[in-house]
Formats: C-alpha cells, sequence, structure tokens
C-alpha cells in the first residue's frame, strides 16, 4: 500500500451510490437460498476464499498473518454470480484494487452487536484491508456507533469506517438490517478517492 500522509477520518462517505430497489430485490431471493447464523448477525457469502468455493482447489499454505488476504485467492460464490447487480457492484471494485471477503450482512429487529474493535480493518494499519459499507435495508431505530458517535448511512451509499476504533450496532426496531460489506486491498486508488472526500469537506 502506497503510504497516505493525509489524516483520514474514522468515517467518510465515499463518491459512490447504488441502486436501492435491485439490491433489495436480490437480497430478497439470495435470503431464500442461504442465510448462515452467527452469534449476533446472519450473513450471505457472495466472495470467499477459492478452495471454499471450488473444492477442487488446494488448501492454501498455513501462515501466521491473514490480516490483509493475500493468504488465499478469492472466488465468487454461485450466490454472487445468481445476483447479477450485487456481482456488477463487487467488479465495479475489483476493476481498482483486489476485492477480498464480500457478505450481505443481516441484523433481526432487536438485535446488538456489542461494542468490538476489528484490528485489521483500517487504513492506517501497515497490514490491512479496508471494508466498505453499502447499506441495503434499514430503519429509523438502527444505529451504528463508531467512537461513541452515529454514523448516518443511508440506503445506497458506500461508506469507509475505521473499524479498528471501538464500535457497535444497535437495532431496536421491528424491521432487519441489511448491509453488503466489500473487503478491498487499500492502494493508492482508494487513498485518492478517500483523501478528495476529505479534502472537499474542508473547504
Amino acid at each position: 500500500m502506497s503510504e497516505c500522509t493525509l489524516k483520514i477520518n474514522d468515517r467518510i462517505k465515499l463518491p459512490f451510490s447504488f441502486d436501492v430497489v435491485k439490491m433489495q430485490q436480490e437480497f430478497e431471493a439470495l435470503k431464500s437460498r442461504h442465510l448462515t447464523q452467527y452469534e449476533y448477525y446472519d450473513a450471505i457469502p457472495l466472495r470467499a476464499p477459492a478452495h471454499i468455493v471450488d473444492p477442487s482447489r488446494p488448501l492454501p499454505p498455513p501462515t501466521d498473518d491473514y490480516a490483509d488476504g493475500s493468504w488465499t485467492d478469492w472466488l465468487n460464490t454461485e450466490l454472487l454470480n445468481s445476483a447479477p447487480y450485487l456481482k456488477s457492484i463487487v467488479e465495479f471494485f475489483n476493476q481498482h484494487t483486489k476485492v477480498n471477503l464480500v457478505r450481505i450482512l443481516r441484523l433481526a429487529p432487536g438485535e446488538v452487536v456489542p461494542e468490538h474493535t476489528d484490528p485489521t480493518l483500517a487504513l492506517d494499519v501497515e497490514k490491512s484491508v479496508v471494508r466498505l459499507t453499502i447499506p441495503i435495508i434499514n430503519n429509523p431505530n438502527v444505529t451504528f456507533y463508531l467512537n461513541n458517535t452515529a454514523v448516518p448511512m443511508q440506503l445506497g451509499e458506500c461508506w469507509y469506517l475505521k473499524l479498528n476504533d471501538p464500535h457497535k450496532v444497535t437495532n431496536f426496531g421491528t424491521q432487519e438490517r441489511v448491509n453488503l460489506t466489500i473487503d478491498i486491498s487499500p492502494n493508492q486508488w482508494l487513498i485518492n478517492t478517500l483523501a478528495a472526500k476529505v479534502i472537499s469537506a474542508s473547504v
């Protein structure tokens, strides 16, 4: 990654927006086919390690460091290949940098993700990936807190969040919250995109 000397905020809305209706329609179709339950949320895998997507591929060699995603190749899952609009979003970012893990994350009504940090998910970490977040479904009673302040993410927007800082999510509404998360390798294109937003916001 090229060195970034500009101080990057802990949250930046990128200059990209995506079709909410198309994302919601494809999410509903995918949800009926695959939804993996985790402790606090459900997930739909859209891009994953190559040997998981294609079991005929060999396992990647062991490593002591999985931080930046370079330990394996990444492939689109069959679920992503069946969702043309979501696939086009992933392909857009793959034109500019390497896309690693991609998932749809669903937080059910009444669920809370406790405050935590993700040590390798930030631009200022030497070896890391950056997670972009695109809201698909939301409600007024969902709040994403980063450094104890709410992030006002709206449907279809694309956000960089400094996730090695403390963050938590609460869904006190009656509707699910659904985000598309895209983990990318930071590079000069991303630095320039974020820096342009920081500079424009300060003018």
